[in-house]
């Protein structure tokens, strides 16, 4: 993972954290409202709550194991983690540009592709100048690696 990766999922964590006292006073408004096994507001808020808690015990938990790639002992010799690779589709003769991340940063329109896709796992160990094969779901893309950059 990237460190503007983790960044951007700490703040996520502080902002679901900043969350629970909304919610625990949704919850005792709706209490406040008489009769609880009739309060649909009650049971919504109750709802958000356990969403909110599972959330934030998945972020808690990707925090904790999240591992940061350092730059420095990135190469750019064949694709990797992190690594900018400027590809040709063969087939449709088009050139893209994908950064390799991990699942929790991806962001396909961004140019961000999971290390887990087809695409990506075709790509990864393979240098400039070579032509990769990447099975997807509507059959056998070829790519051929133009340069790797970070």
């Amino acid at each position: 993972m990237s460190q503007e990766g983790l960044d951007k999922m700490k703040k996520e964590l502080a902002d679901a954290l900043a969350q629970r006292p909304v919610i625990a006073a949704a919850i005792a408004e709706a209490r406040e409202k008489g009769d609880l096994s009739e309060n649909a507001e009650y049971e919504s808020a109750r709802e958000a709550q356990g969403l909110l808690e599972l959330k934030i015990s998945n972020l808690q938990n990707m925090v904790a194991n999240a591992k940061v790639l350092d730059n420095s002992q990135l190469s750019t010799d064949k694709v990797q983690m992190l690594n900018k690779v400027r590809v040709e589709n063969m087939l449709a003769h088009r050139e893209m540009e994908f950064t390799i991340v991990g699942e929790s940063e991806a962001d396909f329109a961004a140019g961000k592709l999971a290390a887990t896709t087809p695409i990506a796992k075709a790509l990864l160990g393979h240098s400039k100048g070579e032509v990769v094969e990447a099975k997807v779901p509507s059959g056998v893309l070829k790519f051929k690696i133009l340069d790797i950059t970070f």
